[in-house]
């Protein structure tokens, strides 16, 4: 189920520097400045939306987490935690230029295969996708919008 959500309203939030040639966002998550990309802006955006939108606790989601997949390194674009610690919901990012195909959902359950959140979301920012998990039948439900964090 496609979600739609206006990412565009938190703009004005994010802490932009530098020059049109090298321009920079604050990341409050990792606590340092990173090169405005297009899908580093979507992922501030999104960022923004889940603390402030969805209210998502900032000290249980982490951006750009390494992981290994089939022996190579690969970054995993936001992880939310639960209470517990362990990982809950992933969310791959990727410009608005990059359709939202099989293949992407495929890169983002590739690496959930070794986090086993039990919620997937992807978004080029023009459209949101997110699925429950469910590991022991191999299968997925999609969801029409983004979990509660649990308590």
């Amino acid at each position: 189920m496609l979600l739609r959500l206006d990412l565009l309203k938190y703009q004005s939030k994010l802490n932009v520097s530098g020059t049109a040639d090298s321009r920079q966002v604050f990341d409050p998550i990792r606590k340092k400045h990173v090169a405005l990309a297009p899908e580093e802006h979507l992922r501030q955006l999104f960022l923004l939306y889940l603390v402030e939108e969805k209210k998502y606790s900032p000290g249980r989601i982490r951006s750009e987490i390494g992981i290994e997949v089939n022996g190579m390194r690969k970054r995993c674009d936001i992880v939310v935690f639960d209470t517990q610690v362990n990982p809950w919901l992933l969310v791959e990012c990727k410009s608005p230029r990059v359709e939202l195909t099989q293949s992407v959902f495929e890169q983002a359950a590739a690496y959930n295969l070794r986090l086993r959140a039990p919620y997937l979301a992807i978004t080029n920012g023009l459209a949101t996708y997110c699925c429950a998990l469910d590991f022991e039948q191999s299968g997925f439900t999609y969801l029409d919008g983004l979990p509660d964090m649990p308590l």
